[in-house]
């Protein structure tokens, strides 16, 4: 650009030197200038020839600007991209302050062709790439093929698209994860506090000298125990949870129970009573092993019993035979004998509150082994599941409870008779499908002592199997523990001596059990409190207004 200017190239084409230049001139004549056009007034331009290298360029003057305009103090030369440069005779003053502009840089490799570096093996496109010949120069060049991105002049330098995007998911997973890892692991903690686990653990650390303490478990080891609570581990289940058996990592194998709700305000005595449980070593109660507590709701471990619920035992047809009287007798005495120890010989007393036959296990020579004493602390008394809101199990609820929601020891004896009732007749705490008199096990049972009907609802095998005194003695003394008032009932203590008594009673040639038969009648037939209270009636009253609203828990395993 300039009006006493030429320039020119020089460079190498084809292995031979060659130069080529323009010139620009200006004239008097303004009319000749056209804005747009380099063609040889005050502007020209030459195309570099294709395959040119080792370029090189030079501008000069004709006159050294001797006879230059004033409006063209300089000459320029430069390279530029083409069609990026419109020429404009304003340029001829102002083009020296615009000290940038366009250049493209065109390569290629070497001087060959892709077919020629190929055969000669010096071809270095990687995989995934095409070659092409470039239009304006020799040489080749490299291009990820259609779907792969990245540099194609290496080896792997092209990678599919898809890849990318496994790269980020997995970039992304893997983030996901550790903040949900991060999240559960709060979570586990904010349950611990939530559940007592900082009292429970000092409580502990009061007793380490005690082999008898309860484990802290964790729930990744329950969820391993259980195969992470796989169904077909379900020993038990019912209107509070659900019961797994588990195999804990020393090849212990325990029962998990699993409940579906907790009442907050009674963690605190929850905690003391797993503490005083687990400290209990009876042959005849089930032993608690520990709990979990990072959980919403807190899980407990106890002893597996391998051969089911005496529940199971009394009401399933294939079952009944296996327990001959002799058995029954044992099983209730040996039940009886753990709930004395649990008021009594404790190092804390403890109500068990919920005695009723599927929580008396049996193990694999038939010995009793009390369950769940002490779980319902975490049950909350407004679930919806139980219209009464009261601890236990309608059918073997104490009616003094009913009245007075004052749980005692002698509610425990009432829930008890139930049981020795149940192995008596065979017959359900309720049964709804039944005429409304034979409905409440309590009520048709004592009816039918008050008619001197007692061998007519006995079980057929207990029946024929059974010495008639002894079950007589049986009958009176689940009537005593049935009795309305609880000071009217016996402790646990004094009805396991008895029970143990009477199993011993045909040992023994000393026993006249004639000299009893006329006691033994009128104890039979007498009423139980009729005069101040109607059991016929009102037990099925309050049985009846919850037919409709109580889960009946009759089947659970554990």
């Amino acid at each position: 650009v300039g009006c006493d200017t030429y320039a020119y190239l020089n460079g190498v084409l084809n292995g031979e030197p060659f130069s080529i230049g323009c010139l620009s001139k200006c004239t008097n004549n303004t009319h000749n200038i056209v804005n747009g056009t380099c063609s040889g007034i005050e502007c020209c331009q030459i195309d570099i020839p294709t395959g040119l290298r080792d370029i090189n360029f030079a501008t000069y003057s004709f006159n050294s600007h001797k006879e230059v305009w004033s409006v063209n103090p300089c000459s320029f030369a430069f390279i530029i991209q083409r069609d990026e440069f419109n020429f404009s005779s304003a340029y001829l003053t102002s083009l020296q302050s615009n000290r940038t502009l366009p250049m493209v840089l065109d390569w290629a490799i070497s001087t060959e062709t892709c077919e020629v570096a190929l055969n000669k093996g010096n071809y270095i496109c990687g995989a995934n790439s095409n070659c092409s010949n470039p239009t304006n120069g020799s040489g080749y060049r490299c291009k990820c093929k259609e779907g792969y991105e990245g540099n194609p002049y290496l080896e792997e330098g092209c990678q599919g698209a898809g890849i990318g995007l496994i790269v980020m998911f997995v970039c992304c997973s893997w983030l996901y994860l550790i903040i949900k890892k991060r999240n559960l692991i709060k979570l586990k903690e904010k349950f611990f506090k939530q559940n007592g686990g900082l009292v429970l653990q000092y409580q502990l650390s009061r007793q380490e000298n005690s082999t008898e303490n309860a484990k802290i478990f964790t729930i990744e080891e329950l969820k391993k125990a259980t195969d992470n609570y796989d169904e077909t581990l379900i020993i038990g289940r019912g209107g509070f949870g659900t019961v797994y058996k588990g195999l804990l990592s020393d090849d212990r194998i325990v029962a998990i129970k699993k409940s579906k709700m907790i009442d907050q305000s009674q963690i605190e005595q929850f905690i003391n009573e797993v503490v005083v449980l687990s400290q209990i070593n009876h042959r005849n109660v089930v032993k608690l092993l520990g709990c979990c507590l990072e959980t919403s709701v807190p899980l407990l471990v106890y002893e597996f019993i391998a051969n089911g619920t005496l529940f199971e035992y009394i009401h399933n047809e294939s079952k009944v035979s296996t327990l001959s009287w002799e058995i029954c007798l044992r099983i209730a005495t040996e039940t009886a004998e753990a709930l004395s120890y649990l008021h009594s010989a404790a190092s804390t007393p403890i109500i068990h509150r919920d005695v009723k036959s599927s929580n008396i296990l049996l193990d694999s020579s038939y010995t009793a082994k009390v369950s769940d004493f002490g779980a319902s602390r975490l049950i909350p008394l407004d679930q919806i599941e139980v219209a009464t809101m009261v601890q236990g199990t309608i059918g073997y609820l104490d009616p003094e409870y009913l009245h007075t929601s004052q749980l005692t020891e002698k509610s425990d004896v009432y829930s008890f008779g139930v049981v020795l009732v149940e192995l008596l007749t065979g017959r359900k705490a309720l049964s709804f499908d039944k005429p409304e008199m034979e409905r409440s096990l309590v009520t048709y049972f004592l009816l039918s002592l008050k008619e001197n009907r007692l061998f007519e609802v006995l079980g057929k095998h207990i029946a024929k199997e059974g010495n008639a005194e002894q079950l007589k003695e049986v009958a009176i003394l689940a009537k005593k523990c049935l009795k309305l008032k609880g000071e009217d009932r016996p402790t646990m203590k004094e009805v396991a001596t008895e029970l143990e008594g009477l199993r011993k009673m045909e040992k023994h040639s000393w026993v006249n059990f004639d000299s009893n038969s006329d006691e033994i009648k009128h104890l039979l037939a007498e009423t139980s409190n009729s005069g101040n209270y109607d059991v016929r009636n009102k037990s099925i009253g309050v049985y009846d207004s919850v037919k409709d609203h109580v889960i009946l828990d009759f089947d659970n395993g554990r």
